[in-house]
């Protein structure tokens, strides 16, 4: 059974949805903006949270800012960065995403001082979305999530074309492909590609991923890669 891992920021998404059946959907129009937030908290967060809850959370929701359900990370295959969680949020345009960069620090000066506090890992990406979108996480299956940065563009465009056809070939399912992200400065999580896929077993996946690994890395700068809980 899926095991719901909560970590206490008001950036997540409620208990309930949290809670909420095996298959989680995700739905965005074109315009609207999507977060990836990959965070580490610090021990006995508590009492500096109820700060954080009432200064911070009040002028996100007034831009419009919605949780959405996020998922624990259970084990790491590639990379140096190892987050403890991996979070998805909602805009309704990027003008209010990046309003509230600006907006928070006016409304609550030592916002940032808060976070540190906090937070050994407070990463973010956010992505606008070009056409509607919608997706479908499934809880029981085995999901993972690649980031790719580049080296070099041709060549990192021939190998995500080849790493997807591989993906495919071996059983897995595309969940969400998300390019030309933006970072906020000092937040910087910025991978030229980042990928969803889900798998029906480990075994399925070990098998790709034994192909994966033996594939051409030129053009490649770095790779991320982790199973969500």
């Amino acid at each position: 059974m899926f095991r719901v891992f909560i970590v206490i920021t008001f950036l997540f998404a409620s208990l309930e949805q949290l809670n909420a059946q095996s298959k989680v959907s995700y739905d965005f129009k074109k315009g609207q903006v999507l977060d990836i937030m990959l965070i580490t908290n610090k021990p006995d967060i508590e009492a500096l949270f109820a700060n954080y809850k009432k200064t911070a959370f009040p002028v996100a929701m007034k831009l419009g800012y919605q949780p959405q359900p996020g998922f624990g990370i259970a084990e790491y295959t590639q990379g140096n960065q190892q987050p403890a969680s991996f979070i998805f949020g909602k805009w309704n345009s990027l003008e209010k995403r990046e309003q509230f960069l600006t907006d928070i620090t006016k409304s609550v000066p030592d916002f940032h001082e808060q976070r540190r506090s906090m937070f050994e890992l407070f990463a973010l990406t956010y992505y606008e979305m070009q056409e509607d979108i919608s997706f479908e996480i499934d809880r029981e299956k085995l999901v993972v999530v690649t980031a790719y940065w580049q080296q070099e563009a041709s060549t990192f465009q021939s190998f995500t074309k080849a790493w997807l056809k591989t993906a495919k070939r071996s059983g897995g399912e595309i969940i969400l492909e998300l390019t030309d992200g933006k970072s906020p400065f000092a937040y910087y999580y910025q991978p030229d590609y980042l990928v969803i896929t889900q798998w029906n077993d480990r075994e399925e996946f070990n098998k790709f991923y034994s192909k994966n690994l033996k594939m051409e890395q030129e053009g490649l700068r770095h790779v991320n890669q982790f199973i969500l809980k």
